[in-house]
Parts: C-alpha cells; sequence; structure tokens
C-alpha cells in the first residue's frame, strides 16, 4: 500500500510544481484562439475550460488505462512507480504541447503540425501511421465496449459475431460513432460527455473506496520484484508499450488537437491538456492496484489475466452488487467515447489534408462512409479469429507509441527557436525511439530479433534522431 500511495503522491506534487514549470516554458497569453477566430459551428466552437477538460479525458482515455493497467500491474509494483513518472514527465508534456501548438497553429492536427516542423515527406508518412492507427483504435473499441456490454447486461460468454446480441451491439455502437463523428462537436459530444466523464470519475471512485472498505492487498516495491511479469517480458521495452494511456500515449495528440478547436483561452490548456492526462493517470493507477489485488487471491480465470473482463471481477469484488453494473457501465463508456473521436479526428485529419471545408455536412460524408466501410472490415477480420484481436492491439500500441515521437520533436523545435529549455520534450521524445524500436524489432509482429540485438539497433537509431532534431534546431534558417 505503501508504494501506491507513494505514486499518487507523485503524480499530485508532478502536477502541482513541473506542470506549472512547462507552461512558463510555452508561455500561453491572451491572444485569440482557434475557436473565436474560426469558428464554423461544427469544429471551431468555443466551449469552456471545465467542459472541455471533461471532454477531453473522455476522448484520451479509452480503453488504455484500464487493459493498460490490468496488464501493466503484472510486472509488480513498480508500475505504481513507473506510471505517475511517466505521465508527469512525458505523457503530460506530451499532451499539453500538442494541444497548445495546434491552438498555436490555428488548430492544426498533428499531421498538420508535422507537416509544419518536419517536412512534407514526414508528413507522408505519419499521415499513413495516424489513419491506420486511429482506424484500428475505432475497431477495437466497438470490440472491447460492445463484448463488456453484453456479458455484464446479457450474460453472453462466447462474443461470435453470429450471435445476433453481439452483432446487434457491435452495429449500434458503430452507428453512435457515425453521427458522433458528423455531428458538431457541441450538439452530441459537448452535451453528455461531461455528465460522462463525471461518471467515469464516481465509477473509479467507488473501486477506490472498496479498497478501504473491504481491504486490498498491494505489494510493496523493491529492488528484489522489479519485475514479477510471469512470463519473463523484458521491462524495457514492454512495460512501456503495454501501459501506455496514464504514462504516454501518441493517440492523444490526435485527440488534443480536436479540442484545441473548442479552447477559449491559452490559459486554460494547463488543466485541459496536462491535467486531464494526470486524471487518466490516476485511474490507471488505482485500476493496477485493484488488479493486484484479484490476481493475487486468484480470482482470474488463467485465460482472462490481463483481458477486458477483469473489469467486471474486479467491480464484483470491491463494489456492492447493486452498484456494480455503475463501474462497469463507467468502463463501457470509455471505449465508445474515445472511439468516436478517434474516427472524428480522422475525419479532420483527412479533411485538413485535402483542403476540403467541413461545414457542409457532404463533405464531412465523402469521408466518413469509406472510414465506416473500412472498420467494418477490419471488424469482420478480427472476429473470425481468436488472435486477431491479439495481433490488432499489437498493431495499435505500436502505431500509438511510435506517433508520439514526432509530436514531442515538434515540440523540441518550438522550444529550441524560442530559446526556451527545449530538453523536457527531447529526452522523452529520444526514450521512445529507443522503447519503439526495441519493441518492433524484437516482436513477432516485426523483425522478431533477439531483444540484445534489437536494443543495439535501437541505440543506433535513437543517436541518429538526436542528430536528425540537433541538426533542425541548430540551422538558423529554419522557421
Amino acid at each position: 500500500m505503501i508504494t501506491f500511495l507513494f505514486g499518487i503522491t507523485i503524480l499530485v506534487l508532478g502536477y502541482i510544481f513541473y506542470s506549472r514549470f512547462i507552461c512558463n516554458l510555452f508561455s500561453p497569453d491572451d491572444r485569440k484562439t482557434p475557436a473565436e477566430e474560426l469558428r464554423d459551428n461544427v469544429d471551431y466552437i468555443p466551449m469552456s475550460k471545465n467542459r472541455n477538460a471533461l471532454i477531453h479525458l473522455l476522448n484520451i482515455a479509452g480503453m488504455g488505462p484500464i487493459i493498460g493497467a490490468v496488464q501493466g500491474i503484472l510486472f509488480g509494483p513498480i508500475a505504481f512507480i513507473l506510471i505517475p513518472l511517466g505521465c508527469i514527465f512525458a505523457g503530460g508534456v506530451h499532451d499539453y504541447f500538442a494541444g497548445m501548438l495546434s491552438i498555436r497553429h490555428n488548430g492544426a492536427q498533428i499531421t498538420g503540425l508535422i507537416n509544419n516542423y518536419l517536412g512534407k515527406r514526414a508528413f507522408k508518412i505519419f499521415m499513413v501511421i495516424v489513419s491506420v492507427m486511429l482506424l484500428l483504435l475505432a475497431t477495437v473499441f466497438v470490440y472491447t465496449a460492445g463484448d463488456l456490454f453484453v456479458e455484464r447486461f446479457f450474460g453472453v460468454k462466447e462474443f461470435v459475431i453470429t450471435n445476433p446480441v453481439v452483432l446487434g451491439t457491435y452495429i449500434v455502437i458503430l452507428l453512435y460513432f457515425v453521427f458522433a463523428t458528423l455531428f458538431p462537436i457541441d450538439k452530441i459530444i459537448g452535451k453528455f460527455y461531461p455528465a460522462l466523464g463525471i461518471m467515469l470519475i464516481l465509477g473509479t471512485g467507488l473501486v477506490l473506496t472498496g479498497f478501504f472498505i473491504n481491504g486490498v492487498n498491494l505489494q510493496n516495491f523493491s529492488l528484489s520484484n522489479y519485475n514479477l511479469h510471469p512470463n519473463n517480458l523484458p521491462l524495457i521495452p514492454m512495460f512501456f508499450m503495454t501501459v501506455s494511456c496514464g504514462l504516454l500515449s501518441g493517440f492523444h495528440s490526435t485527440q488534443a488537437t480536436i479540442i484545441s478547436r473548442t479552447v477559449n483561452k491559452e490559459y486554460d490548456g494547463k488543466r485541459i491538456f496536462y491535467g486531464m492526462m494526470c486524471v487518466e493517470s490516476l485511474i490507471a493507477i488505482i485500476w493496477a492496484a485493484a488488479a493486484m489485488d484479484v490476481y493475487s487471491l486468484n480470482l482470474v480465470p488463467q485465460n482472462l489475466v490481463g483481458t477486458v473482463n477483469v473489469v467486471n471481477i474486479i467491480a464484483n469484488k470491491f463494489v456492492p452488487l447493486n452498484l456494480a453494473f455503475l463501474v462497469t457501465l463507467a468502463i463501457i463508456i470509455l471505449p465508445i467515447t474515445s472511439g468516436d473521436t478517434a474516427l472524428r479526428g480522422l475525419r479532420i485529419t483527412i479533411a485538413e489534408a485535402l483542403n476540403l471545408e467541413q461545414k457542409k455536412i457532404s463533405n464531412r460524408l465523402i469521408i466518413v462512409i469509406p472510414i465506416v466501410v473500412t472498420v467494418l472490415t477490419i471488424l469482420v477480420w478480427a472476429k473470425m479469429s481468436a488472435n486477431s484481436f491479439s495481433v490488432i492491439w499489437r498493431y495499435f500500441t505500436f502505431f500509438n507509441q511510435l506517433i508520439a515521437i514526432p509530436t514531442l520533436i515538434c515540440a523540441t523545435i518550438f522550444l529550441a527557436k524560442n530559446g526556451k529549455k527545449y530538453y523536457v520534450t527531447l529526452i522523452p521524445a529520444l526514450f521512445y525511439v529507443f522503447i519503439t524500436m526495441s519493441f518492433i524489432f524484437s516482436e513477432k509482429i516485426g523483425f522478431n530479433l533477439p531483444l540484445r540485438y534489437s536494443e543495439i539497433i535501437a541505440l543506433m537509431l535513437t543517436l541518429a534522431a538526436f542528430a536528425y532534431v540537433y541538426k533542425i534546431i541548430s540551422n538558423k534558417n529554419t522557421k
């Protein structure tokens, strides 16, 4: 319990002090935001700070802080330390600069920022990567939200697509994604997400309350248990690839740039972007602790360890039965409210690349219809094999963390050109070059090389990335 509380303390102090330091480096001011200057009543609409914060929390949370937590805690109590440290020095910094740079560039999406700071070649590469990542994420979130729902409320145990209950649930969720993607942001997302955000916080609060009412069995960190993974997975890179949301997630850059178009004042960015990343990290820590408890008591069947199904076991363990369904419902909200904004982000990203204005619904439909067909195709393929979900999730994980790198490099160039301390973004960027390259070169979905060789290659690529960034920031002619 001491390590768990220590991790929460790190998170709180980090937000109080380090976020202030990061905000001072960016130097927000009183200039008009894109929400005011470019208002179109579809994507550019001013909304209040608190509303934006709760919407952004739901946008970024997804299933990441839950799935990542119940998988990441298998490494042991070191998760309680690495998650908040990663959030403060990497995730929060990443999210803040993604949102604030977008505000400074008329609400540009992450691909637009990459085009501005890293050039057209990098833009073309990451346009493909971002699009694939968002498509995979939307598919995964239809899948996970649907399975959780039919298990809790219909008692379904076989999640095959030929089951009419399962198929019907998937279709309803996907149809909602379409409406939320097409409608102006203040009509569905702006009206309902703040309340749903509060519900998520309350659901996690019920689990935390259960720790003190029912007791919780938590290990403390020591040098002898720094890695307890039952499959002997290496801490580096696997922990940092497994726990993304709550620590650092490139997906957040695609969501921060959506909210950048609804922010009233630049000063609101600290609470919206950095603050909500810290709230997500807190959610991940709490669910990691709950998972550690149910694992230690052998309440989770071996075939369900590290899966989304652990959510229902945790809810039944820590929350009264008459309230357990509320916790599950709160968690079901996560993939739904991130899946729809993933598609919204993809629509906006494609529209920006094509220079296609989005005020007309016909222009939105031109983009959305092919997206939905693609998601349906991936979903059907995913349900054809038990291993398909695992494959999709691993590729999503890789693309997700990979996208964080150019975001942090863009922030590094911005800080360097303004004479600011750019190491705060450069160090996490280089660290994740090493992590993602170690992962893809060692994993079966990549090159399947021995980890030692993969780390050598990753180190060489990290040094090359440093040289690349240093060349850019040393060029006096760079705008």
